[in-house]
């Protein structure tokens, strides 16, 4: 993999604790990896709150994999939270190595502010995606609402929950999909528009993440229908949360996962080898048949040929690329002032 070099960064504050030691510009100064001469060594994974139950079972694997490899110990700690939390958190301070946020546009937000090198999405293949889902729509026991179509969850009356776009990749690619189901079927902008603020002014509160969006409705009994990754559906329904259908539409985005090692953290703290290994073992096959256990749906050719067998047809995907990228979207949707606040406004 090129090797990425970034410039000196401000020190941060953070919790009134101010973080020095964080301005080394260059790589000739970078610590080498497992620079403290030992056999061990510690990586941080910072990802959103749905992939827990996947890294749960993948990161011991690696672990014992890179001890095989190397002969040296290695511990993978983890965060989780909402994807925007977690982005934010990065930049104020939080001292990721590898990120596995909800989208690429999460990615983008650290790159911005200098932690991730310009090119990240080319250091493995896919973009440097591992997962890829889609939404689905949970409905109550029976259907009641008879709920199919996108259009439905605009009717007059119908409590929908889905999560917060300021704080979580989930609520974006929801946000996407309904916009989407507009856009991408011939309808016009101002169409599009009016259907996503009728549909937002059914929901009544935004929870902070995916997770929490499926225990506000699962647990806690509120809304008619939710909105959430078909992971979270099909996680539901294993554990017994659910015991219903799940629906998933016909017309559908492409929920795309991406990972990035965060190349000044890791430069300063001298694990570059080990958090790009952590990288690309989550493209290999071990991990991408724990994601596909886990309701992913698995980037790699040959897994998903085994398994696809398993999800739900989609005759018509579309993708971020179709809305002009990431960039656009930050700025378009969901910048200040962006279609998201006006929304938000509007519907309160």
């Amino acid at each position: 993999m090129v090797r990425h070099c970034i410039g000196a960064l401000p020190s941060l504050a953070l919790g009134g604790v101010l973080l020095g030691g964080l301005a080394l510009g260059g790589c000739s100064s970078q610590p080498p990896d497992n620079a403290d001469g030992g056999g061990s060594q510690e990586l941080l994974l910072v990802s959103y709150a749905v992939t827990k139950g996947a890294y749960d079972r993948i990161l011991p694997k690696f672990e014992a994999d890179w001890k095989a490899r190397t002969g040296r110990t290695l511990t993978v700690r983890t965060s989780y939270g909402g994807s925007g939390s977690q982005t934010r958190a990065i930049i104020d301070g939080l001292d990721a190595d590898v990120a596995t946020l909800a989208l690429a546009g999460d990615v983008l937000k650290l790159q911005k502010a200098g932690l991730v090198a310009p090119g990240w999405e080319k250091e493995l293949p896919q973009d440097s995606m591992i997962t890829n889902s889609v939404v689905a729509f949970v409905p109550r026991q029976g259907n009641p609402k008879g709920i199919r179509t996108w259009a439905d969850l605009a009717r007059p009356g119908l409590a929908v929950v889905s999560a917060n776009p300021k704080t979580s990749g989930g609520a974006r690619w929801n946000f996407l999909g309904l916009w989407g189901s507009v856009s991408q079927t011939g309808g016009e902008e101002t169409q599009a528009k009016a259907y996503v603020a009728s549909v937002y002014r059914n929901v009544d509160n935004l929870p902070k993440d995916a997770r929490e969006a499926s225990d506000v409705f699962l647990k806690r009994g509120q809304g008619d229908v939710l909105l959430n990754y078909e992971n979270e559906a099909i996680l539901a329904r294993r554990t017994g949360d659910l015991t219903t259908p799940f629906l998933v539409p016909e017309v559908n985005i492409r929920i795309e996962g991406p990972v990035t090692v965060v190349d000044r953290n890791v430069d300063r703290k001298g694990t570059r080898k080990a958090a790009e290994a952590l990288a690309a073992y989550l493209q290999g096959e071990p991990a991408q048949e724990i994601f596909a256990e886990e309701g992913f749906r698995p980037v790699s050719p040959a897994v998903w040929s085994r398994v696809k067998g398993r999800f739900a047809p989609v005759k018509q995907l579309f993708s971020v690329s179709d809305f002009g990228g990431w960039s656009r979207v930050n700025e378009t949707f969901f910048g200040k002032s962006g279609v998201w606040d006006q929304l938000f406004r509007a519907s309160r």
